[in-house]
């Protein structure tokens, strides 16, 4: 990002949460919401901005488990492991997952394509066990469908 554009952004942020308590918290959400994580770049100036160690903002961004500090894949995958879904094998389609992308949770595919998310719930528990891709629900997920569903989303790039 250039300078310049990263100063107005951080600027029209602090401006309009300066006089708010939990500003910082607030500010770090527009930025997770615009960017899909936190670019150090923005931190930094921000903390020069706020007149806040860098620090305490790592300290925040690491706290909550809503921001990240890496850029997300392209697709986001969120595999439930509730207890409906555990108890149907949502941890050996994770496990499959997790083989065929070579990724841990919370990891994006070295190509940036995909986002490997772990959740406790998808309410969706009927359709048990149950993976989101982008908001869509795949349900009652079969170990050997986990393939073609990702596939599907290779070929559309």
């Amino acid at each position: 990002m250039e300078k310049e554009s990263i100063r107005y952004e951080i600027k029209g942020l602090v401006d309009k949460w300066k006089d708010k308590e939990g500003n910082l918290i607030m500010i770090l959400h527009e930025i997770q919401n615009h960017h899909g994580y936190v670019p150090r770049e923005l931190a930094l100036e921000l903390s020069a901005m706020l007149d806040v160690p860098l620090a305490r903002i790592y300290e925040v961004i690491t706290f909550y488990n809503f921001f990240k500090l890496h850029p997300p894949g392209k697709h986001k995958i969120a595999v439930c492991l509730g207890t409906a879904c555990y108890l149907k094998g949502s941890s050996e389609i994770l496990k499959e997952i997790k083989n065929i992308l070579h990724v841990e949770e919370g990891q994006t595919t070295k190509d940036g394509l995909f986002h490997l998310e772990m959740v406790r719930c998808l309410g969706c528990c009927g359709l048990a066990p149950v993976m989101q891709i982008d908001g869509k629900i795949y349900g009652k997920v079969k170990k050997s469908e986990i393939m073609e569903i990702l596939s599907a989303y290779v070929k559309e790039e």
